[in-house]
Order: C-alpha cells, then structure tokens, then sequence
C-alpha cells in the first residue's frame, strides 16, 4: 500500500451534523453494501500544499453529511485519496485510481498545468473527472469545447475580471499609473492582459510604469519590490496567490510601498487570506476570496455550520478550495440521484454525466450550477479589506458578491473579443 494513499469511510452521526444532514431521500435497496467508490486526487505538500489540505476538509465535510443522511442514493460513500504532483505522476495516480481502484468518480486538481494534460487523458479512458480549480484552457483558448467525460471549475479569469470591475467601480479617476507583479506562467499573465483590457474597455487611460514576473515558488521578491518602489504606481495588480504572496506583502510593507498612496488589487488573495496579517496588509486594498469568504455576514447556515466546525477543528478559517471541493461532490451526488430517479434503477456512467449537465447545486459559497459545455457557474466574493475584525488578519468590510456568468466567456467565445462585445456591469 502506498504511503499516499488514504482509505476513508465516513458513517458519521452526531448532532452537529444531523441537525444540518439533508432529508433522507427515498431510494430502493440496492447493494447498501457497496459503497460509492470515489478517487480524490490532490496536493499535499509543496506550494499547493496547503491548499489540497483545504480542498481535502471540504470533500470529507460533504461526505460526513452525505453518508449521515444516507449516502449518494442509498450508498454510502468511500474515498479514495491519492497526491496530486507533476502531470505525469498525477495522470499515473488517475489511471490507477479508474483501472485498478475501479473508483466511480475522480475529482480534485488544484494545478492548470495538471488538468490541461490531464483532460484528454480522462476523455480517452472515459474516465468520469470533476476538477476543483482545475481547467482546459491553454492561456484563455479552451482546448477541449466538447467534453463528455470532465467537467471543469470556473474559468481562472474570474477573479481578475471581477477584481479589475471592482477597481473600475470604486477608484475610476485615481489612478493614472499601474503595475502588476504576477507569476510567470499563463495564469498571471493573463490576468495582468485581462485587467488592462477592462480598463481599456471603461475608458480608464493609464501608462503602465512597471511589470514584474516572479517565477513560480520564488520567494526572495526584494528586487521585484524595489522595481516597483521605484516606479511609484498609483496601483498595483497583483495575481501572487500561493506562499509568495505573504512574503510579497511583508517585504512591501517594510520596504515602504504600502505608505498610503498606492492602491492594490489582490483578485487571488484568498488562498493565504490568514496569513495576510494587519500589520503589513493594508486596509482599502480590494481582496479576492473567489468561491468562499468565510467571515460573510450574511453566510448561509450550510456556510456557517461548515466554517464553526472547521475552526473548531482545525484551529484555522477555510478558504476558496474547500467550497470548490464541496461543489464537486454535490454536483456528483445531484446527478447520480436525478439519473437514478430518471431510471427508477442504479444509473450508468453516460446516466450519470447526462444528468449532471445544467444541475444546479447549493454550495458553502451559495448557489453553483454545472453548464452545458461542463464548466461551473459559481457565487464569486471580493472587496475592500479592513482591520475591523477579531482576527489578527485582514477581512472584509465591503463585501461584493457576483454571479459567474458576468466573469467567464460564455460557451463556444473568444475570452478577448467578449471583453470587447459583452455588456458587462460594474
């Protein structure tokens, strides 16, 4: 048995739980004995580390639920967790997890770079895949319109588009010169492109004074920041998200960047919102928290127990990927249950995928619906960040809250020329 991998059967009751489970559906007995079979596969170490951890909290939530009241119609469900590392390794781990595992489902991936290669590998094995964060894009270009065996989280240009309309909405006329210190790789550049095509599109007229591209798990930003420093923008776009950002913000701070005059929008923020702490992370800076902001005033009871419970436990506040997990399992369960009621029998694979198109699912973030072409629709928050809080980190006092279908291309759309066209609201 390999190191990595984890077996874990939830039949949990409890009344913390019970009292939230769903209603127990009515489902004939069939095999109550054989377990849904579900493969997980996720990072748990490295830069991403601690983000699959999250992820990993997110799925076991859903199923401890799920299984307390009943499992997927009438099974309960088994995981089976496997690492997510290289494409290589990570697309071995899938082909073991269908071939040999005889999993039912595979979800997880957090890296682009894995889902990209990894997408055509569950198409050719028609291996049914829900990834958490992961795409097929190749930059913003969708390599695969027409898949039938995976279905995709949101496009990875939310969260800029939706930081880039809410720097539009609250600064319009205050700033007249931008930098950006994105990762070098696809994913930041073209965030840093998406966000000066929609000032561009708002008639915003700004010179771009500087560009940074730290590589991928460079921690050392000094000289990056002293580029930026010296530049003296009036704001800074900045997609860092993995364990470059605290350290890009501590040695900001220090090195005097963040004296009041510059504005910072951080569309990605969230993944290492508890270690962003208030003494170096301004107030007014706009914060992106994607799928799931913890702190939510007005957070549903699904959002508030999942959030007491997880603090509770793990001494700690969640972040987007445990939303983006949860998703993933609902939208599995709901189409495996519709299928099943379809049928009045236990649903095959093709049952299964049909019937998960177009579902709409409640989320810890709020409500989520699979499209058509299997890429998510997902509740989306940002705002501005305030020390008003009981944390030692910085929260939201301004909470926006947007729908995806305003921050992704619809389906068979060029990214750039729907920028141009598509009447998008601040």
């Amino acid at each position: 048995m390999q190191n990595n991998r984890r077996r874990l059967l939830k039949a949990v009751g409890g009344a913390g739980v019970a009292v939230a489970a769903q209603p127990l559906l009515s489902f004939p007995a069939i095999a109550q004995n054989t377990p849904v079979r579900i493969g997980v596969i996720a990072p748990k170490a490295g830069i991403a580390g601690t983000i699959g951890e999250c992820g990993l909290r997110g799925t076991q939530f859903a199923v401890e639920r799920m299984n307390a009241s009943g499992g997927i119609a009438g099974r309960k469900i088994e995981l089976i967790v496997e690492e997510e590392t290289n494409p290589k390794d990570s697309i071995e781990r899938l082909r073991k997890l269908v071939l040999q595992d005889k999993v039912d489902c595979v979800q997880g991936i957090v890296s682009s770079g894995v889902s990209l290669a990894m997408g055509a590998v569950a198409e050719e094995m028609k291996a049914l895949l829900i990834f958490w964060d992961g795409t097929t894009q190749d930059g913003v270009k969708e390599t695969m319109p027409t898949p039938r065996y995976i279905f995709r989280s949101t496009d990875n240009e939310c969260e800029a588009v939706m930081g880039s309309l809410l720097a539009i909405k609250y600064w319009k006329g205050q700033f007249s010169t931008i930098a950006g210190i994105n990762p070098d790789y696809s994913y930041g550049r073209n965030n840093m492109a998406a966000f000066q095509a929609l000032l561009k599109k708002f008639n915003v007229d700004v010179k771009v004074v500087a560009e940074q591209w730290p590589k991928v798990g460079t921690l050392d930003l000094t000289t990056h920041v002293a580029a930026l420093k010296a530049a003296k923008p009036d704001l800074v776009f900045s997609s860092l998200l993995f364990a470059d950002l605290p350290i890009f913000m501590r040695t900001a701070h220090g090195a005097g960047l963040m004296d009041g005059k510059t504005k910072f929008v951080f569309p990605a923020a969230g993944f290492q919102h508890t270690l962003l702490k208030k003494e170096f992370t301004p107030e007014g800076m706009i914060f992106g928290h994607n799928t799931l902001y913890f702190d939510h005033a007005n957070a549903s009871p699904l959002q508030r127990l999942f959030v007491k419970e997880y603090e509770d436990k793990y001494k700690d506040y969640p972040h987007w990927e445990a939303d983006r997990a949860y998703f993933a399992m609902q939208v599995y369960k709901a189409g495996v249950e519709a299928a099943y009621k379809a049928k009045n029998a236990w649903p095959g694979k093709e049952d299964v995928i049909s019937a998960m198109e177009g579902v709409k699912v409640e989320s810890l973030g709020g409500p989520g619906s699979m499209r058509k072409d299997h890429i998510a629709e997902q509740t989306f928050y940002q705002g501005l960040t305030t020390h008003k809080n009981r944390y030692d980190f910085a929260t939201l006092g301004q909470v926006d809250r947007m729908y995806s279908d305003q921050l992704q291309k619809p389906t068979g759309t060029d990214f750039w020329k729907w920028i141009e066209t598509a009447q998008i609201k601040l």
